[in-house]
């Protein structure tokens, strides 16, 4: 007896393939777009005159930034001292000891010569969202439209979008990185942006 297939079933399981398929290639090519728009980010020094400098808080250890903080912090002193900008603003909370991101940065630039009155410390936020959401509320209540903002070259396309979406005329100066930052550090760095970005854009996070 010869078994009679289902028309309609074979018809389904093309529409579910071919769904599955351009779902596929529609990730891809966000995945793709994103990726462009962090690697042109990463790759462009906009250092101009701004109203403040922006220092996005990476970790630190028993109240001293890590070697990638402190490499951030030391951009933006060179920016400030070129001229650029007449207040600093460090950026970030606890990260589970009695210190917080903000409060090192504003320690260690003042070690470096700037005077406290020159630094705002933002010591409350948690993420990359929250910093710039303070950010917003610093430039507010201090009357900043323009902020240069200093962090690593893959954050900066995230950045931007948080606070440019704030109503901030934002622009990006990434800290160097040294030679000897691993290539698979780099990679899990874009992805962690690429996942981020996108879950912003969709009402996620």
């Amino acid at each position: 007896m010869v078994k009679r297939t289902n028309p309609k079933r074979h018809v389904w399981k093309w529409l579910a393939a071919a769904v599955a398929a351009l779902l596929l290639l529609t990730a891809a090519l966000w995945c793709r777009w994103v990726y462009v728009q962090i690697d042109r980010f990463a790759g462009q020094d906009q250092a101009a005159r701004a109203d403040a400098i922006c220092v996005f808080g990476a970790a630190e250890y028993d109240g001293r930034p890590s070697p990638v903080y402190r490499a951030r912090l030391d951009h933006a002193l060179d920016l400030y001292r070129r001229g650029l900008a007449p207040l600093i603003i460090t950026l970030g909370g606890s990260g589970g000891d009695a210190y917080s991101e903000g409060l090192v940065g504003e320690k260690y630039l003042e070690s470096r010569g700037v005077n406290r009155q020159k630094i705002i410390a933002e010591t409350e936020s948690r993420d990359t969202k929250e910093s710039a959401a303070q950010t917003a509320v610093i430039a507010r209540t201090n009357g900043l439209r323009r902020v240069l903002v200093v962090s690593d070259a893959s954050h900066l396309f995230r950045i931007h979008a948080f606070l440019s979406a704030e109503g901030l005329e934002v622009l990006t100066s990434p800290r160097p990185e040294a030679a000897s930052e691993a290539r698979l550090y780099r990679v899990r760095r874009i992805a962690h942006e690429i996942v981020s970005y996108t879950l912003w854009r969709m009402g996620l996070s």
